[in-house]
């Protein structure tokens, strides 16, 4: 099972970070609050992790997640963009956003969509995501915690570790995290597009 830590959701213990972080780091998999429920937390360069996401949410492997950034000059080392979509993020971000961006050379081929050659980023507005990743050091990857059997998946920390707890080294609690999705916009040759209207406001299109 995993390790439940109580994390305060607006002035995160850097001791605590520090130990997620460094599960991270280690290879391994966990889960923490977002500004849109809670989601799926792993490292870069962790290849079994995207398998064992897609075992526990029942979707096919080859599904796409996002990047987990601070600000925009960490997304701008993984995507390119430009001034239009600059504009976008800048003014929506942190929030309940995903862009999918053209991905530059430094993203690996696998994280990218094969079609598009593009990738998802995020910008949460969440004290403790930005706490992860100036611990880390860098971004990481991350999927929406949804289950296959649920269809409002609003399950508090127990309920996770009851649930796929052993496919977990850490789980974040920091409270009620109501499970609304990101809203998905494109951002690539023909301007931006919405791909899924979600907890973010959609006022730009």
């Amino acid at each position: 099972m995993a390790r439940i830590i109580y994390v305060h959701p607006d002035n995160p213990q850097p001791r605590l970070i520090k130990q997620a972080a460094d599960s991270i780091r280690n290879g391994e998999l966990i889960v923490y609050p977002t500004d849109s429920g809670y989601a799926l937390g792993w490292a870069m360069d962790n290849v079994q992790a995207p398998k064992i996401v897609a075992k526990i949410r029942n979707i096919d492997k080859q599904h796409f997640f996002s990047i987990i950034c601070d600000n925009i000059s960490q997304i701008s080392q993984f995507a390119i963009v430009d001034n239009v979509s600059f504009g976008i993020i800048k003014s929506h971000s942190p929030g309940a956003y995903t862009f999918i961006l053209p991905a530059t050379r430094r993203v690996p081929k696998k994280l990218q969509h094969q079609h598009r050659k593009s990738i998802g980023v995020r910008i949460p507005d969440h004290a403790v995501v930005a706490a992860l990743v100036a611990e880390l050091g860098e971004p990481f990857m991350s999927s929406s915690l949804e289950l296959h059997d649920e269809d409002n998946f609003e399950l508090d920390s127990q309920e996770i570790n009851d649930r796929i707890g052993h496919a977990l080294a850490f789980i974040i609690d920091s409270g009620y995290t109501p499970a609304e999705p990101s809203t998905v916009i494109e951002l690539l040759d023909n301007g931006p597009t919405v791909l899924r209207v979600g907890k973010g406001v959609v006022d730009f299109v």
